[in-house]
């Protein structure tokens, strides 16, 4: 059972994707999404499988500005907990980040320590320019709203830390 790599996912991982976050969910600790929502952001997400190709963890990388991403949806199964997945997870994500050219990484999070074991560090409201926030303000996706501290998803991210990572 210690045998797994990472990789991009495919479209028909997301199945697999969706029945690991529905624990997370159940438990408040990730928001449910669709799966409809999930096939449109596959391009977005890496995977984590193991020697048969079943996914045990997986992670996106949303680009939100020119220089800053957003670490999504980060899971992994509860019995591959503690063995390094979501690590691995984060470092791939980071690699990919950096080939993007991105210099900071955000994540919204109920995991403060694993996160900040990783570099990243809680952040207050405000981090990108005037001109910046009125550009993404326009977006319509909720994950740039949680970013930018909405008012409206506020109900959605009670409890969560905002964190983030420079990356070097």
């Amino acid at each position: 059972m210690s045998e797994y790599s990472i990789r991009p996912a495919r479209a028909d991982d997301m199945i697999q994707v969706h029945a690991l976050m529905q624990p997370y969910v159940e438990r408040r600790i990730l928001l449910g999404k669709e799966l409809v929502v999930l096939y449109e952001a596959t391009q977005e997400f890496l995977v984590a499988v193991d020697s048969d190709d079943r996914v045990i963890g997986a992670g996106a990388l949303h680009v939100m500005w020119e220089d800053l991403g957003e670490v999504r949806t980060l899971l992994v199964s509860d019995d591959w907990l503690h063995k390094g997945v979501g690590r691995r997870i984060v470092e791939a994500l980071e690699a990919v980040a950096r080939e993007l050219r991105l210099t900071r990484l955000f994540c919204l999070t109920f995991e403060v320590e694993f996160f900040s074991r990783r570099g990243f560090t809680e952040i207050g409201e405000q981090i990108v320019t005037p001109d910046v926030y009125a550009q993404l303000v326009r977006s319509r996706d909720e994950g740039v709203a949680e970013f930018l501290d909405l008012a409206h998803v506020k109900p959605n991210t009670l409890g969560n830390t905002r964190m983030l990572k420079r990356l070097t």
